[in-house]
């Protein structure tokens, strides 16, 4: 039953960031490869074996996986970057306790993706972390309300950025629109 709300609130949430401006439509299938659009560069972790099938389950990916524990089992909304940075977060065992046993492919995977998953995410930089999650965010979000223009393209071999990122001051009026 909850997974089924979940397919649906999903669905509903992938129909909703639908309708951009440049007429791009995104399936519940294809998120995944939206992101890795973005980021070829990216960990596909997919060299795991379908247990149904006995092949390599190539659509089978870090990203799908990652989608999947964040909006199924977190429950958290797959438009935010804070919801997002929390996952990151749960992937480097530096927020909430992921569990091994309910990890998304275990079930459908010969071998349990979990640590694979989890070590592919701490080889990320930080810049690399931060255009996953802008990736993420593109591709769940209309165009309007991303923040940077456009997702940068995460280098392993650029050092990572320390410097903060200036806070933007609200626009004025805004709670009297919420009125």
């Amino acid at each position: 039953m909850i997974r089924g709300v979940g397919i649906v609130l999903i669905s509903l949430l992938l129909l909703s960031s639908s309708q951009r401006a440049d007429a791009q439509r995104v399936s519940p299938g294809d998120v995944w490869q939206a992101v890795y659009q973005q980021l070829p560069d990216l960990p596909r972790e997919n060299q795991y074996i379908s247990k149904e099938t006995g092949k390599v389950a190539e659509n089978n990916t870090l990203v799908s996986r990652m989608i999947w524990y964040h909006s199924y089992l977190k429950g958290r909304a797959p438009n935010y970057r804070l919801d997002w940075k929390l996952t990151l977060a749960d992937y480097m065992s530096a927020n909430e306790v992921m569990y091994e046993t309910t990890y998304p492919g275990k079930e459908t995977l010969r071998k349990n993706p979990f640590d694979g998953d989890r070590a592919a995410i701490a080889r990320l930089n930080r810049r690399q972390r931060d255009a996953l999650v802008q990736a993420l965010v593109n591709v769940f979000s209309p165009k309007s309300q991303n923040t940077p223009a456009s997702t940068p393209t995460p280098s392993s071999s650029q050092p990572e950025d320390t410097t903060p990122t200036p806070r933007r001051v609200p626009k004025q009026g805004g709670a009297q629109l919420l009125k």
